[in-house]
């Protein structure tokens, strides 16, 4: 298994090698949510666990089941370990504004998935927790990245047209959701 599966690293990173030199820069997140491109990547990091994560999930219009199942693992609620099916249209939203945002710098993930008991903690700790949050069902990330500001992720990740986006610059970092459209925050 260990070997079919770098195996299966080794062919997608020299595509994904070749597939990134090669492609234009993308103007429009919108087409590359559509599936403008040939492949689709996500780069993230994690501070509360240490794990890190760089998978390209989708490929000629498919996306990669053993990609999104390291996802699922990678953006599992940190507090209970409980992991859930995060909805590849949320990964989308993140990978389009990277891309758009021109930066091999990876993600900080603060919070991926929540349990529905870890977003009642918050919700007693914290006002800026929504009591039915997208979190609780997969469909929702907090990021931030050192190398760009929140406006810089807020805006990008607003042109994508594909959910919610939320900027919390205080906090400084922007949450990006697959649910309606709408905006927020200061």
């Amino acid at each position: 298994m260990t070997i079919d599966l770098l195996s299966r690293r080794g062919v997608l990173g020299a595509f994904a090698a070749t597939t990134v030199a090669a492609a234009p820069v993308m103007a429009n997140a919108f087409g590359f949510l559509r599936g403008a491109g040939d492949m689709r990547r996500i780069r993230m990091y994690s501070g509360r666990t240490g794990e890190s994560i760089d998978t390209v999930y989708w490929v000629d219009g498919k996306y990669i089941r053993e990609a999104l199942n390291e996802i699922n693992v990678f953006m599992r609620d940190w507090r209970s370990g409980e992991a859930i099916g995060i909805d590849p249209r949320a990964v989308d939203v993140a990978a389009a504004s990277h891309r758009l945002l021109q930066t091999n710098e990876p993600y900080m993930m603060l919070s991926g998935y929540r349990s529905p008991r870890t977003n009642a903690m918050l919700r007693r700790s914290s006002g800026g927790v929504a009591r039915n949050s997208l979190h609780m069902v997969g469909k929702a990330a907090d990021l931030r990245l050192r190398s760009r500001s929140v406006n810089q992720m807020y805006n990008a990740a607003a042109s994508c047209r594909a959910g919610g986006v939320g900027k919390y610059s205080r906090s400084d970092f922007v949450h990006m959701d697959c649910g309606p459209i709408r905006t927020w925050g200061s």
